[in-house]
């Protein structure tokens, strides 16, 4: 009987080692940083970026203006959600939980409050209005959503928010400079940063 119980006593004790350490990975996860936030992906979504600036100034009519920003958007976010992907993978991060889930579940309510407001800025005739709700909701995601990542992704985030802070107040004829500013120089500035520190 008493080796018997000495092995029920072991198994238990290996159950709640086991159920210990899970508890213990779980919970680093969710309080470490998301390094997986992609520099190079950052420079290339950049230099998406100039390439729809390139596009919108040709551009005279205003509902062929936004498909046009709303076109290299996509772009941007698939290029950088596949450099994502990819940095996560190399490095061994896990992008569905812990810090990788709340990285993308606070970046995401702002894009989609910003598309909801330029379908609502379009109707209400007021498009000149689009270059700074747009730089100012994508500063407030990345901020957000820097709050799970290296320091480096909130300081990038307020950099979005005072070009959008100036976009609204500057003349609406200078919106497309301060796209190709906000989507093109600071991601392209920011994306060479985070490569540079942060393991590409």
């Amino acid at each position: 009987m008493q080796p018997q119980r000495q092995v029920l006593e072991a198994d238990s004790l290996g159950t709640r080692a086991m159920d210990n350490l899970r508890f213990i990975r779980e919970t680093m996860e969710r309080a470490g940083s998301f390094t997986a936030v992609p520099g190079v992906g950052g420079v290339l979504m950049g230099l998406v970026a100039l390439g729809g600036t390139a596009f919108a100034v040709t551009r005279n009519d205003v509902r062929a203006w936004i498909l046009g920003w709303i076109a290299t958007a996509v772009l941007a976010l698939a290029v950088g959600l596949v450099a994502m992907l990819a940095k996560a993978r190399r490095a061994g991060v896990p992008v569905g939980r812990g810090a990788g889930q709340s990285f993308t579940r606070s970046l995401c309510p702002p894009l989609a409050a910003g598309a909801v407001l330029t379908w609502a800025l379009y109707q209400a005739g007021t498009p000149q209005l689009l270059p700074g709700m747009w730089l100012l909701l994508y500063g407030v995601g990345i901020l957000a959503a820097g709050a799970f990542s290296v320091p480096t992704v909130p300081l990038m985030g307020l950099c979005f928010l005072a070009a959008g802070t100036a976009a609204l107040v500057a003349p609406a004829s200078w919106g497309d400079a301060f796209m190709a500013a906000g989507f093109g120089g600071l991601q392209i500035l920011f994306g060479v940063v985070i490569a540079r520190r942060h393991g590409g």
